[in-house]
């Protein structure tokens, strides 16, 4: 099957980069069922993870609308159809795409808010500010250099201490923050990826990533020390008396290897879509091994 024969919607929601939104709950959830002392209500999670979708959903369909305007994205990107740019889809309706998945995430984030209170309304709000605010608005993000920052502060920190005080009643610190920076990392390494793909119609475009700012050394070397980060701090596990959530995600690090040693010896080109897959598939099996590790005590 083409591109072509596949949905515009389907495309423009990207699903391949919707582990950064899969992997924060599972986590959250496996931590809230080792550490908490009351059943965990999975229904809660449930919610948690297709309010946390829609939000990202919606980030992206920003992203692929505002990004064509900026000229970010051109017939000469290298990397996926983007449905705005290849004229598959209006970018009016794109963002009347994007407005309603962050209407459903809030409507889906009415229980969660029942049930954690004022602290998940913050959370909520700003994540759904954020996810417009990454491309759009008169200080976007991903065009000053702050994507890594965005994703490390929602895709990780936000996401995983809100999914634990929802279902437990209290963020678990510091453990909450030892899951939160392994997944926060890892989703910032999913951008840096797709930065360093993209540096050569950045340049062009202005868009000021980390990649663009300071050179293709840079980013690969940012890349090699997000992907190793989780790891080294799988040691704050074995402290706190959870082995297997130590050890049952180095079962993924030869998928790691592979990953930074393509992503040094390869030029931006195509060949860093697959990196970018691979990159999703290495977070979302680290992160439900660690959360199986956490189950198993």
């Amino acid at each position: 099957m083409t591109v072509w024969r596949t949905s515009p919607w389907l495309l423009a929601v990207r699903p391949k980069t919707l582990t950064a939104s899969l992997s924060p709950v599972m986590l959250g959830t496996g931590l809230a069922v080792a550490l908490s002392s009351r059943p965990v209500p999975f229904g809660l999670a449930g919610l948690a993870l297709a309010s946390a979708l829609c939000i990202q959903i919606g980030s992206n369909l920003v992203n692929d609308a505002v990004d064509f305007v900026r000229g970010a994205d051109t017939a000469e990107r290298i990397g996926p159809v983007r449905v705005t740019q290849s004229g598959l889809l209006h970018g009016r309706h794109v963002m009347a795409g994007a407005a309603a998945f962050f209407l459903v995430a809030a409507v889906l984030g009415v229980p969660l808010v029942l049930a954690g209170g004022v602290p998940i309304i913050v959370i909520g709000v700003l994540s759904i500010v954020a996810g417009y605010a990454y491309t759009a608005g008169p200080f976007p993000l991903a065009y000053l250099g702050l994507g890594e920052v965005f994703v490390l502060l929602f895709y990780g920190l936000a996401a995983v201490k809100g999914v634990a005080y929802v279902l437990t009643g209290t963020g678990m610190s510091p453990w909450a923050e030892v899951a939160a920076l392994q997944v926060g990392l890892q989703s910032s390494a999913l951008l840096a990826v797709n930065n360093t793909r993209d540096v050569a119609g950045d340049v062009l475009a202005g868009k000021r990533t980390l990649a663009v700012r300071f050179g293709g050394r840079f980013a690969r070397i940012e890349i090699a020390v997000l992907v190793a980060l989780p790891y080294l701090l799988g040691v704050c596990w074995i402290a706190a008396g959870h082995w297997w959530a130590a050890a049952l995600p180095l079962a993924t690090l030869p998928l790691a290897v592979r990953l930074v040693h393509g992503v040094w010896t390869e030029p931006p080109s195509r060949r860093f879509n697959v990196f970018l897959a691979e990159t999703a598939l290495l977070q979302v099996v680290f992160c439900a091994l660690a959360a199986l590790g956490l189950v198993l005590r």
